[in-house]
């Protein structure tokens, strides 16, 4: 059996979708397969005693590329024997890749997450990706489009694999019950379009708020729920008083990860229509609560930035629309609420695609298999 090191700065208890990532994917190892280096963080010790297998945290909260990071992951990948390691973000931990490999770890994999295609357009950011895929031996990408972004400059110094993340199926579930999440906000039984994601301006909340109008033109006793916070709140809440809308629009504040079932489940539609801001510097990797809302059975609209639109399958489980006109987004969501038996009908077939496509056992399965040296040279 391989057993790996992983040698990642984002982990639990932490919150964020990097290490909401490799928590996943380590839960689908072996528990003898896996050690664990990481940075250090509050409950730490409580997460960490709770886990199968070993984790050692370094006394920071930011794990860097320093000579200790090196020795101290020598020392674990001697010590448990390993014969891989994955970085669960490669930049820029896997600057020390070629300190493990002369100390005998043979498999080397690196992450990507969506981020990267900004800093890849970038000269002395683009270096250092290129340096740190050149020690690789597989770095992985979560779209069609981050590699399009990433292989040109990085593309002849490693194999790149695609390791997408994954939605945890028996979690968000069709019959999730967002009949607390109604009440607790005064829904009632109204079409709801619901939004969930940091408040940020590529997710498009704004353009929302702004096409939210002509929404109530055809549905008048619509209701917009704003799930999430961000700098973006103030903004918004201003273009909801301006508009007259603080009647039909809810924004919710931070919501914690275990509620999230249950908001998806209030909603008839998910919406967010992010766009690609700062010359495609800010930018949708994937967006995964597209694939969260339809494994909840949502039909979604999404917006065209990045790898979003791999998200949907046009037609069939939502829609793409042009995220810059309030018009189109508008227009998406009325179509979905004037026809519920189409509504549903998508959000079924959202579900059944996230089963077969997006669960954590397709994406653990290609986990392990990049994990194999000899497998990853097929």
């Amino acid at each position: 059996m391989t057993r790996t090191l992983v040698v990642t700065n984002d982990f639990p208890p932490r919150q964020g979708g990097i290490q909401t990532f490799v928590a996943a994917l380590l839960a689908r190892r072996p528990p003898d397969s896996v050690v664990v280096l990481a940075s250090d963080s509050p409950g730490s010790a409580e997460y960490d005693a709770a886990l199968e297998y070993p984790v050692v945290r370094r006394p920071t909260g930011m794990l860097l590329p320093t000579w200790a990071t090196a020795r101290a992951a020598i020392d674990l990948a001697r010590r448990h024997g390993c014969d891989s390691a994955f970085f669960g973000a490669a930049a820029p931990l896997g600057l020390i890749a070629p300190a493990l490999r002369v100390a005998g770890v043979g498999h080397l994999v690196g992450a990507t997450h969506g981020h990267e295609t900004g800093w890849v357009a970038l000269p002395g950011s683009r270096q250092l990706l290129q340096r740190i895929a050149g020690d690789l031996d597989v770095l992985t990408y979560i779209s069609d489009y981050t590699r399009g972004r990433l292989e040109p400059a990085l593309g002849r110094r490693t194999r790149l694999a695609q390791l997408s993340p994954g939605v945890d199926v028996d979690r968000f579930i069709p019959d999730a019950d967002g009949g607390g999440v109604r009440e607790r906000y005064g829904l009632g039984d109204a079409p709801v379009v619901v939004c969930v994601s940091r408040l940020v301006a590529r997710k498009g909340q704004d353009v929302l708020v702004a096409g939210w109008p002509r929404v109530l033109e055809a549905h008048p006793g619509a209701r917009l729920l704003l799930v999430g916070g961000g700098p973006a709140e103030t903004s918004l809440r201003r273009a909801v008083a301006r508009l007259g809308l603080e009647r039909s629009v809810v924004l919710t504040g931070p919501v914690a990860g275990e509620q999230l079932p249950a908001h998806y489940a209030a909603g008839d539609v998910f919406a967010m229509p992010c766009r690609t801001r700062r010359a495609g510097l800010d930018v949708e990797g994937l967006g995964m609560v597209f694939l969260e809302a339809a494994a909840c059975g949502r039909p979604v609209v999404a917006g065209t930035s990045g790898g979003a639109p791999e998200a949907v399958q046009e037609g069939v489980t939502g829609h793409v629309v042009d995220p810059r006109s309030p018009q189109d987004v508008a227009a998406a969501i009325v179509g979905l609420l004037a026809d519920p038996v189409r509504a549903r009908a998508m959000g079924a077939a959202g579900r059944s695609w996230v089963e077969q496509r997006w669960s954590w056992t397709t994406i653990a399965a290609t986990f392990d298999e990049l994990l194999d040296p000899e497998a990853a040279q097929h």
